[in-house]
């Protein structure tokens, strides 16, 4: 399976990063909706770690909502969290930390929440991230996330195999997966629900400009390097067409929602028990 080259995806958010906020309505909304999840949660974090903050929007609100916590926004793109430092006023308590959302440059057991808002998908290992995320938190703590299930953007991707048989559309990892991923790294009682959210577009170009003024476009290793020419674009335009609607072309995104929790006590070896290669395994 193809996976995600990390240099391409951060220059991407990094290009993207001034208009991004008038193009990340799907994030908005995602967003919104992940914040109010935390009503039912009676917990009391003192550091929180927004990993994909973006442009910050959400670790304001998290800063709002839990006014004595040490709010952490962490984004792969310097870029990004520069326009976040533009809000002067938001960001008097807030941290701003560029790095990647699977190496995170934190001690270990110094986060009591991880709240990650559509940022999960762009992680090319997810045992790796869920180690990463799993090292840094503390004893009872509590992860939030959204990502993006393997319908997303299945119109475009349908659009495509009628025009070339090139991967022109990132993969998506399963709800079920995240969930074993989950239980393997260490997390307990995780809980996985889905969504899907249809935005609509009037026509094919506007679309795709949606998708590129968020950095959402295609990263990875092995995508197509050609450029799209008339006769291609054309091609898609009109394979496209079959999913209009009265409202527009639509565009699906399978939104999965998940959390967990730390154990009240982390076993040292939980995560690296699990990982032993095969080859390594002696038998009994």
């Amino acid at each position: 399976m193809s996976s995600i080259d990390k240099r391409r995806m951060r220059r991407a958010f990094a290009r993207a990063a001034i208009q991004y906020e008038e193009n990340a309505l799907l994030q908005q909304e995602v967003g919104d909706r992940m914040m109010e999840r935390l009503s039912y949660l009676s917990y009391v974090p003192d550091r929180i770690l927004d990993v994909g903050a973006g442009t910050g929007r959400l670790a304001h609100a998290l800063d709002q909502k839990y006014k004595n916590a040490a709010v952490v926004a962490l984004d792969i793109a310097v870029p990004m969290l520069q326009q976040a430092k533009k809000h002067n006023g938001w960001f008097r308590k807030i941290q701003l930390l560029a790095a990647d959302a699977e190496n995170i440059p934190l001690a270990d057991e110094t986060v009591d929440m991880i709240f990650s808002n559509l940022a999960l998908q762009w992680c090319q290992n997810l045992p790796k991230t869920f180690e990463a995320w799993w090292r840094v938190m503390k004893p009872n703590g509590v992860l939030m996330f959204t990502t993006l299930g393997p319908d997303t953007l299945y119109e475009l991707r349908q659009s495509w195999a009628a025009v070339d048989e090139h991967v022109h559309v990132n993969h998506f990892v399963d709800m079920h997966e995240v969930g074993d991923q989950l239980l393997r790294a260490g997390f307990v009682d995780p809980v996985m629900d889905v969504d899907r959210i249809t935005m609509t577009y009037p026509d094919l170009t506007t679309l795709l400009k949606t998708l590129k003024g968020i950095g959402a476009h295609n990263v990875l290793t092995d995508q197509h390097r050609g450029l799209t020419g008339k006769t291609q674009f054309q091609q898609l335009a009109a394979a496209y067409e079959q999913f209009r609607t009265a409202d527009g072309l639509p565009a699906t995104y399978e939104v999965v929602y998940g959390h967990a929790w730390m154990p009240p006590q982390k076993s040292l070896n939980a995560v690296a028990e699990i990982y032993i290669p095969l080859d390594k395994v002696q038998s009994q």
